[in-house]
Formats: C-alpha cells, structure tokens, sequence
C-alpha cells in the first residue's frame, strides 16, 4: 500500500518533484523520439502562480480518499460532453470531423474497456484492469485560423483575446484544444483544482485521434487518453519522482517513466522489484503499449463525480 499524506506542504513537495521527462526536440523536426507530456510541469507553474491552488488540491486529495471508500454515483455513470477546439495555420492542423470522431471511439473504447487490446493486459494485473465506465460525446467543433506556428504550454490556445479559443463552459464540458504545440510535447492537462478559464487538454494535432502511420507510434489516440486521465485526477504512474506514488494502490511502484514497447516482465528496481505495470495509460509508453486502467485508478476517478467531488458538475 503506497503511502498517503495529504498535507498542504506535502501536496507542494509532490508536485514539486522531478520535472517531466520530456523529449527536447527541435521544433523543425516532426520525429518525437519519446512520449512528451507536459502536464506536471503546467501543474509546477501553476503552484508558483497561484498559492491556494496548493490548498484546493489537497482539498480536492482529501475528498477523493474519502469518496474512494464511501462515495456512489447516482446512477453508477458519467457521461463528459466534449468540446473540441481546433486551432490551425495549415491544412493539416485543420484536421477533420472523422478524425475528431474517431478520438472520441478511442476515448469510449479505452475508458469501457472495449480496446481491442483489453485483453493483453498480462495474469499478473487481469484482477486490477478495469473498466472505468465513462463515455464522451462530441458535442461541438470549434474551428479557428490562426498565424501561430506552435502555442507551447503556457495555455495560450485556451485565450481568445491571444489568438486562441476560450473555454465552453467547462464546468460542465470536457474542453480539448487541438493545435501543435511543438517543443516535442503531445499534450498536457490541467488537474482538478485550476482555473476554471484554462480547465481541459490540449493535444498535438498530429497525435490527437487515429493521425495515421506518419504519426505512429503516437497514432492511436491514446495521447488523449493518457491527457484525460490527468484531467480525471490521476498521477503518472512512476508519481513523477523516483520510486514515487500516485497515489492508487493496486499500481506497482514504478523506477521512472518507460518508453518504447518494454518487454514483459519488466521489473522494477524500487523496493520489493515489483513487476512494472508497463502497459497502463498513465507511463510514457508508446500507443501500441498502453491499454489499461487499474480498480484503484477508476475509484479515484469516480471519487471526482459523487457528490461533493471536484467534477460532480459533469455527474448524470
């Protein structure tokens, strides 16, 4: 059982850990040799700038646990309205309808355990996986030409008076910014707790659905799984620091992120060398090798719609 602690300060430390592991490719190059995703070093910038948002997480942390052991949903399901926003100064950043689509099939595939790899998942972890039971509908496409060449990580692209697209009620919608952001990131989330203003993802126009095999091994939309998991409160699964936690504990202690395709078994050298659980949404492996969310990562991720939770807008 991975240890706890939900004080303000500690909830500082944690998310003041190692920054993110990313990829520093130049912007003129479109290889990525390693899943970038900028969601930690967001959350970073976001403490320094807002001194409560500390505070508000560690509220958020300590309703989630208790919601994990005592919470229900109404009705046992959510449904998220999605906004897509699409920002593009080419033809093909103005990606299409079908393949905005066809990320949200990925989505409802991945988050009900529907994948066509669900069942990958090796013995060892068959009792952990689950399905989350949360499904997406499109909703709206925005749509905006843009002179910008890459946005980065500062949330421009969700600021309509610097170019880029303001959010859609997202107290109640799941918005995703598709744009590219460059500096060889594939997206990041904003966790719950932050400005309502810049709350949702943004994803790399080149990865965001079924891009193709130009784009692989980022080609199966599960950059956008791995984004919205952040957005549904979960933690990288190495918990961003050497043999850290993220705070579920059905998930093995992980050494750092994993990339490529590893090898199964892959054994970690933190205590007690637990087989890593490579193939989660949450590590840094590649599409083909992502495909399942633990019971703890799912409890955690209801434990936002219940009553009370920091997502409960979105509850049906």
């Amino acid at each position: 059982m991975k240890k706890i602690i939900l004080s303000a300060v500690a909830l500082m430390m944690l998310f003041s850990c190692q920054n993110e592991q990313t990829e520093s490719t130049d912007l003129s190059t479109s290889a990525i040799a390693h899943r970038g995703c900028a969601s930690q070093e967001v959350l970073e910038a976001q403490l320094v700038a807002d001194p409560t948002l500390a505070i508000r997480m560690n509220q958020i942390e300590a309703f989630t646990q208790k919601a994990m052991l005592t919470g229900r949903l109404v009705n046992g399901k959510v449904e998220i309205p999605v906004v897509v926003n699409v920002l593009y100064k080419t033809s093909a950043e103005n990606i299409s309808d079908a393949q905005i689509q066809s990320q949200i099939d990925v989505l409802n595939d991945d988050f009900n355990g529907a994948n066509s790899d669900y069942n990958n998942v090796p013995a060892l972890f068959s009792g952990d996986k689950a399905n989350v039971g949360i499904t997406f509908v499109l909703e709206t496409v925005n749509r905006k030409s843009t002179k910008k060449s890459s946005w980065g990580t500062r949330d421009t692209m969700k600021n309509g008076k610097r170019g880029g697209i303001d959010a859609t009620s997202p107290d109640t919608k799941l918005n995703m910014w598709v744009c590219t952001i460059g500096g060889g990131i594939l997206g990041y989330a904003q966790f719950p707790g932050g400005k309502s203003s810049t709350d949702g993802v943004a994803i790399d126009s080149k990865y965001f659905g079924l891009s193709g095999s130009a784009n692989a091994p980022y080609n199966l939309g599960r950059t956008a799984t791995h984004e919205v998991g952040h957005w549904m409160n979960l933690r990288h699964i190495w918990g961003d620091s050497t043999c850290g936690s993220d705070l579920v504990s059905d998930t093995p202690t992980h050494n750092t992120a994993n990339y490529g395709v590893p090898a199964y078994p892959h054994y970690s050298t933190c205590t007690g060398t637990p087989v890593e659980m490579t193939m989660n949404y949450m590590d840094y492996t590649d599409d083909p090798g992502m495909y399942m969310f633990t019971n703890g990562q799912k409890s955690r991720m209801d434990a936002l719609f219940v009553s009370g939770g920091a997502r409960s807008g979105f509850g049906i």
